[in-house]
């Protein structure tokens, strides 16, 4: 259980209140990415860890961002666990996710279900975390790290790092679904298990790829990670997903992997991922209402044009963070 914040009453010396010093700016790094960069999770998933009561800097409960630390100084735990004073190695593993698998860590207590770190053997999969999430059933190109920093930058929307689906979909979908998908849908927002509202989703990139019998193929790239995106844009147009596989993100593909497998990135691979986020930042990758060019090559539907043409270190704790934050696709 967390524990409570201590008190502090109202006439308290800010000298003698150790949070306090915390909300200096200049005593070190945000906490959130100093638990980051101790591989503890992603940036955001270690900001929801400290609002939920995880944290403790020198023996305070941190609740409320923002806080600063110095980890050369500070002792700072996550669950009671002291962090990494070193900054640790940073690992980089594509798996080919297979189906009924979870996107997580650890399961939930008294649930026993394969995760995809289940799937790694490497040295250092225990300290490994999945960026982003797919689905229980979604297939394809899972990366795992404990590279907070890199996870941060490939999963926040400001970022826009694109990542790419191929679907096949319930009927043949026609151009006035494909222009609607492309141009964005609206979607039921939530929060804390209540609708809050809705939102549209930011434009899509789409190709048909082809007819299989009475169903379609697509190829989908999205630049923002709702929960379970995808499904609930092709089910709000009419066209329920049946098969749906993460084939790229940003310049990395799913290529020369079997399905349940896994291998180490190269370093180039690890270069341009990090290129690939550099660039969204700037605006140069961002997307823009006009602009519909992305990784995926236009491709030609079976009506022989593109689609839409004219259609208008507390793992468990840790990783419950990961998963609330990064959604499924």
């Amino acid at each position: 259980m967390p524990r409570r914040p201590r008190q502090h009453g109202p006439h308290a010396d800010p000298a003698s209140d150790p949070a306090s010093a915390l909300r200096n700016a200049q005593r070190g790094e945000r906490l959130q990415r100093v638990l980051a960069d101790a591989g503890v999770a992603s940036r955001r998933a270690c900001e929801a860890l400290i609002e939920e009561g995880h944290v403790e800097v020198n023996g305070e409960l941190v609740t409320t961002l923002p806080a600063w630390a110095d980890p050369a100084q500070d002792t700072i735990l996550v669950d009671g666990r002291p962090i990494r004073r070193e900054k640790p190695d940073n690992h980089y593993i594509l798996l080919n996710k297979p189906a009924r698998t979870l996107t997580t860590v650890e399961d939930e207590p008294g649930a026993d279900r394969r995760t995809v770190v289940d799937l790694v053997d490497h040295p250092a999969a225990p300290r490994l975390f999945p960026v982003g999430r797919l689905d229980f059933e979604t297939t394809g190109l899972v990366l795992l790290t404990n590279d907070g920093d890199l996870a941060n930058r490939l999963t926040h929307p400001r970022y826009g790092v694109p990542k790419t689906y191929r679907v096949k979909v319930r009927g043949r979908i026609d151009p006035e679904a494909v222009g609607e998908l492309e141009e964005g849908s609206y979607l039921a927002d939530r929060k804390g298990g209540q609708t809050t509202g809705a939102s549209r989703t930011s434009r899509v990139e789409l190709a048909v790829l082809r007819w299989d019998g009475p169903d379609t193929w697509l190829e989908l790239t999205l630049r923002e990670g709702r929960n379970r995106q995808v499904r609930r844009m092709l089910s709000a147009v009419g066209y329920p997903v049946k098969k749906l596989e993460r084939v790229a993100m940003g310049p990395l593909r799913l290529k020369g992997v079997a399905r349940g497998s896994w291998r180490v990135l190269a370093a180039h691979e690890v270069r341009a991922l990090r290129r690939s986020a550099a660039q969204a930042e700037r605006g140069r990758g961002a997307p823009r209402s006009s602009d519909r060019r992305g990784p995926v090559s236009p491709k030609k539907g079976p009506t022989g044009r593109r689609a839409g043409a004219g259609g208008g270190c507390s793992r468990d704790r840790a990783d419950s963070a990961t998963t609330r934050d990064q959604r499924g696709d």
